[in-house]
């Protein structure tokens, strides 16, 4: 007796992806979730600023040198206690550091080794990999702000105001300083952004009340450093962290065009190579 000829079950138009039954390829080879791509992204990138010694040496060791120095030593003149002067700006630095500088030149030297081009081939989009190098920084922010203030709470200082109010203030200024960096690092040659990035970093610490607060500086120059990322983020931890007040919406406003503006214009003329 013949049996009736069998038919491969059939599967609504609605559910196919592409001309091929789904399951017929296993496993199957679609992209990752973006989630998971931003993570991965994330992940190789903290990796790769972790190997790196000069990028050790920015986040970690000049800040503490710095904070060592200006309140073991009395080079300059500043409020005592000293530390309690200081710690504020240093954390400034420390997140200056991280999420600019070393930022820009990291993101540069990827175009010109093409690491960029085979992220895009990967399929990571534009904002997938500037979310997982800012997901880098602020695992990077996170560590700085953490020893910095264990080496300062050593050394005497006690944090005046709440952290609540600092955390956003550091947030809003890593978010301004890497879209920044990624402006930098997308748009010019690789030995352009190697000096534009440390003159640069050598300008915002002159002018963004790093050693000092900006409130001792001349008004000409207290006015122009407030303006600046870095300026904005110095004066809100002085204020928060120094003096236990809540910071100026001048602070905040200057902080969140910065991100806004730095964002758009990252994601407008950042390139791949």
């Amino acid at each position: 007796m013949s049996t009736p000829p069998t038919t491969p079950p059939t599967t609504p138009p609605s559910t196919r992806q592409g001309p091929f039954v789904p399951g017929t390829f296993t496993p199957d080879a679609g992209p990752a979730p973006r989630l998971r791509r931003i993570v991965a992204a994330t992940r190789a990138e903290l990796g790769v600023q972790l190997r790196n010694g000069e990028q050790l040496l920015l986040a970690l060791v000049i800040p503490i040198a710095v904070l060592l120095a200006l309140t073991l030593t009395h080079v300059i003149s500043l409020t005592e206690p000293r530390v309690q002067t200081v710690t504020p700006g240093v954390l400034t630095l420390a997140v200056l550091s991280s999420a600019f500088t070393g930022q820009a030149i990291g993101t540069a030297f990827d175009r010109r080794y093409g690491v960029l081009l085979r992220l895009a081939a990967a399929g990571l989009t534009r904002r997938s990999v500037f979310a997982g190098k800012l997901g880098s920084v602020l695992t990077v922010a996170t560590g700085q702000v953490v020893v910095v203030s264990v080496v300062a709470a050593v050394l005497g200082w006690r944090p005046a105001g709440t952290w609540l109010l600092a955390v956003p203030l550091i947030l809003l200024a890593v978010l301004a300083m890497t879209h920044l960096a990624l402006l930098l690092g997308g748009t010019l040659r690789a030995e352009a952004v190697l000096a534009v990035a440390n003159i640069l970093w050598l300008v915002m610490v002159g002018i963004g009340g790093v050693i000092a607060p900006l409130a001792s500086a001349p008004h000409a120059l207290a006015v122009i450093g407030g303006l600046t990322p870095v300026g904005a983020l110095s004066d809100g931890l002085h204020a928060v962290l120094g003096a236990g007040e809540v910071p100026s919406l001048r602070v905040w406003f200057v902080l969140l065009v910065w991100w806004v503006v730095a964002q758009l214009a990252a994601e407008r003329w950042f390139k791949w190579q």
